[in-house]
């Protein structure tokens, strides 16, 4: 089906781009590059300028660090997502947050789509998405709490237990009155998963695909990445390309990256070679 967010349609075939700007000071990639309201600004319109269909707006480290208060994460992220509504009316603005509190502040200042990268933590918080219209990213962590790290997590079978997670998620919201074509399932690599789940997962993506809800990974720079190539996070670029190319062409639909612009070029190759994009020019052999 097409996903609809914002002003946005999606067809099933459109691959989608969506963008990191951290309102964070000790985000593990850029270690606080977009934390003032000047430096975030100036990131959106790069990353717009760059092919991103969607901005995710974050203002929680993922990952451990200084506890961030609801009141400090709404200063964070409400007015950006004000400002960059002012400055590109038709842009989809997503905000990374667990918190209820937190997501009906942002859908008041005009986001689209709720990131629950945690899971369901905050029962209230799909009820929020559906109070508000906008869409919501249904993910799976294992049962982590917020901020924690897996600690020799185990499964009979990870990707039957992501996509029973994230299906009862979505199941849960649309009940609540969230449109199922504003939902997006996330099997959240790394989150409660070892490198050999992500990898798992990565591979056996058609199995989520085959649910019917929209698939998003969220892979770039990541940690199973790194140990799988055994590099450090400023040196992921390729590992990154790779897997969202295979991602891409397994049935993932939106992807969630730091750099726009080399993620964008990759995906329209896959689209292209699926033949769901005609090449931007063709004269070879045609003059």
């Amino acid at each position: 089906m097409p996903l609809r967010l914002g002003s946005r349609v999606f067809a099933d075939t459109d691959l989608v781009v969506m963008a990191i700007v951290n309102r964070t000071p000790d985000s593990f990639f850029d270690r606080g590059a977009t934390y003032r309201t000047a430096a975030a600004l100036d990131a959106v319109d790069r990353v717009v300028t760059e092919g991103a269909d969607i901005v995710d707006i974050g203002g929680v480290k993922a990952g451990h660090g200084d506890p961030v208060p609801p009141a400090e994460e709404i200063r964070r992220v409400a007015g950006m997502v004000t400002a960059v509504r002012d400055r590109y009316p038709e842009l989809v603005i997503s905000v990374d947050t667990w918190r209820a509190e937190v997501a009906r502040a942002v859908v008041d200042a005009g986001a689209d789509l709720i990131n629950d990268t945690w899971a369901g933590t905050d029962p209230d918080l799909a009820a929020v998405a559906a109070a508000g219209g906008v869409g919501l990213v249904c993910s799976h962590t294992g049962g982590l709490s917020p901020r924690t790290d897996p600690h020799r997590t185990a499964y009979d079978d990870v990707v039957a237990d992501v996509i029973g997670h994230v299906t009862r998620l979505a199941q849960r919201a649309v009940d609540l009155g969230v449109p199922a074509d504003r939902i997006v399932i996330d099997p959240t690599h790394d989150f409660g998963k070892n490198t050999w789940h992500s990898l798992e997962v990565t591979r056996r993506l058609p199995e989520l695909v085959a649910t019917g809800w929209p698939v998003l990974v969220a892979v770039s720079h990541k940690d199973f990445i790194g140990e799988t190539l055994d590099l450090p996070v400023d040196e992921r670029e390729e590992g990154t390309l790779a897997t969202l190319a295979v991602s891409a062409w397994l049935g993932a639909r939106v992807f969630r990256v730091h750099r726009v612009r080399a993620a964008r070029r990759a995906l329209d190759m896959v689209a292209s070679l699926r033949g769901d994009r005609p090449p931007a020019v063709a004269r070879r052999g045609l003059a």
